[in-house]
């Protein structure tokens, strides 16, 4: 493999050892690169041998020179070059190092170096030139909304001159395009007092003057003394938190509301027409949402006015960092341009960061029969009232979506599923309200014979769901009005003791008593439906609990005493259903122990 020793810094075109040109320049006025091994260090010793005389040569190190290795040879290429002694063969490896001169003038052999590697050597050299003519250029002057005069003067340095001076006007526009006004203003026109006839301002409200001067003898140029325009300023208006800020929080849960508002003023001496403001989010994948109202004309804006616009809104979506950005007087999205001139725009615009933290709490999820919550497998009504809930804690993202359930019934009986939608007229529903946010399905089914499975599924408009599997509870519907036999429970009790009992169908008896009597048939005490509080079609435990007291609320003795019940619904018996429990019955009349 042959290692070439430099490559031209311009267009990449690599060098021999012995060829310390550049092919395609063929010249030294390009800049090369060495690397700094021990062959490309002798090469550079034969560059720059090789250099005619009156060649500018500068050189540094990057990261290392490896100062300490270069060869004698090397070392005495560049001691030639200068009339002093070099610091070379002193310099660390990894020092920085510059060096410059111009060939055959020793007296022009600079040299700077570092003490450690971390040194950061600044470097200048004045380098002689040759030019007979040059330009200086103005600063952008406007904008401005009517130009009025131009006047300018110089000097030259020598008296007499044969100096060639003339000035130059552009006109630019908003854009930057431009174009030369004014192409040859010569020493015979120093003032120009209608401007406005040269350039049409609304079309170029920017101006540039150049200066040109030329001296082919004596390369001595003209003196520019002065120059000025005069013109009517754009306003200008800049956002200015000192004289109005709000800003709601910077996290906020995701739902919430979020404000935020800032004044801008107008700091010129023009008054500005109705001011146009723009608001945007950058969410936390930078993508830009577009924000409602987020881009409005606010009142007119005259010198020295301050004013403050207010936006609010729903977070919901965007959950992380984001960053809320507001410009004002922005580019009209009619027109391509900025909906009013002024003086500077970099100060319209303001971002302010803020975190909305998503929610992730599970809502939750209840549901009753009839207002019991059933056991799995328990009798219902064949007409229950099935009422589902779903709350959610977060007070900002309301439960109003009926995409939010899937409720399904399944037959056990026959295998059968059937999804329960919310057009179905058993069902009605009412959308969560903030901040309480709970959304309510009451649902009345008409239902045959059988056993069967609701199923539920539920979440948050977060789409936290409200529990790791479904919610499901089997059922058991029996039409036929039946009762089974009433027991106390406990039995034996001191205290006081309960009924239980079981009832199907689809409605409540209208005629529902115990009735207590002793061991020799004397009626002591019943007890009737208003007392038993809230019986339902399925299983019962009564809320009431009898003391074993009398009608008249005396304590009766210990003993044994006999009980039976009356049940009727529509003036009729209501059938007896049989259970297990009919072996400690007889005739329907039931045995208990105080």
């Amino acid at each position: 493999t042959t290692l070439l020793p430099w490559m031209c810094n311009e267009h990449g075109d690599w060098g021999h050892v012995n060829y310390p040109k550049c092919p395609t320049h063929n010249g030294y006025n390009k800049y090369f690169v060495f690397y700094a091994d021990s062959l490309h260090l002798l090469s550079l010793a034969n560059f720059v041998n090789n250099l005619p005389d009156s060649v500018y040569f500068f050189i540094y190190t990057f990261r290392t020179g490896n100062m300490q290795q270069w060869p004698e040879e090397t070392y005495q290429a560049f001691e030639i070059l200068s009339s002093n002694l070099l610091q070379l063969r002193t310099v660390a490896n990894d020092n920085p190092y510059v060096f410059f001169c111009k060939k055959g003038d020793w007296l022009s052999a600079q040299e700077a170096y570092g003490t450690n590697p971390h040194d950061t050597v600044n470097f200048y050299a004045t380098i002689a030139t040759n030019f007979t003519s040059g330009k200086v250029s103005s600063t952008l002057i406007g904008p401005a909304t009517s130009w009025k005069t131009l006047h300018w003067l110089q000097y030259p340095i020598e008296n007499p001159t044969s100096d060639s001076v003339h000035l130059e006007l552009k006109a630019y526009k908003s854009n930057s395009d431009s174009i030369t006004a004014i192409p040859f203003l010569s020493t015979s026109q120093y003032d120009i007092n209608d401007l406005y006839n040269y350039v049409d301002v609304t079309t170029y409200p920017y101006l540039r003057l150049n200066f040109l001067t030329k001296d082919d003898s004596l390369k001595t140029p003209s003196q520019l003394k002065r120059w000025q325009v005069t013109y009517d300023e754009a306003p200008e208006t800049a956002i200015n938190p000192t004289k109005g800020f709000l800003f709601y929080k910077d996290t906020l849960q995701e739902g919430d509301v979020f404000k935020f508002a800032v004044a801008t003023e107008n700091v010129s001496r023009y008054d500005m027409d109705s001011l146009l403001v723009k608001y945007w989010v950058q969410d936390k994948n930078n993508q830009i949402i577009s924000l409602p109202n987020s881009y409005c004309k606010l009142r007119k804006h005259p010198s020295g006015d301050v004013l403050i616009d207010t936006i609010t809104f729903n977070t919901t979506g965007l959950a992380g960092l984001n960053h809320i950005w507001y410009e004002v007087n922005p580019v009209d999205t009619n027109t391509g341009k900025y909906a009013q001139l002024e003086q500077y725009h970099f100060n319209n615009i303001a971002e302010k960061p803020f975190y909305v933290s998503s929610d992730r709490t599970n809502p939750l999820l209840d549901v009753t029969f009839d207002n019991i919550h059933i056991l799995n497998g328990d009798i219902v009504s064949a007409k229950p009232y099935i009422l589902v809930t779903l709350k959610d804690e977060n007070k900002f993202l309301a439960l109003n979506d009926t995409s939010l359930f899937g409720l399904y019934i399944s037959n056990k009986t026959t295998g059968t599923e059937n999804r329960i939608y919310f057009n179905n007229p058993e069902l009605q529903y009412t959308l969560a309200q903030l901040p309480k946010n709970s959304f309510k399905i009451e649902y009345r089914p008409i239902l045959a014979d059988g056993k069967f499975q609701l199923r539920i599924q539920a979440k948050d408009v977060s789409n936290n769901e409200s529990g790791d599997v479904d919610y499901r509870i089997d059922f058991e519907v029996i039409n036929k009005a039946t009762v089974t036999n009433v027991y106390n429970y406990p039995n034996p009790f001191s205290t006081s003791t309960r009924f239980v009992f079981t009832l199907t169908g689809s409605e409540i008896p209208d005629d529902f008593r115990i009735q207590i009597f002793t061991i020799t048939g004397k009626f002591i005490r019943e007890i009737g439906l208003n007392e038993l509080g809230n019986v339902h079609v399925g299983n019962n435990i009564t809320q009431f609990a009898w003391d074993g007291t009398d009608m008249y609320g005396d304590k009766l003795a210990n003993g044994v005493y006999f009980f039976k019940v009356i049940a009727r619904l529509n003036s009729e018996t209501i059938e007896h259903r049989a259970t297990d429990a009919d072996k400690f019955f007889k005739q329907g009349v039931g045995k208990m122990y105080i």
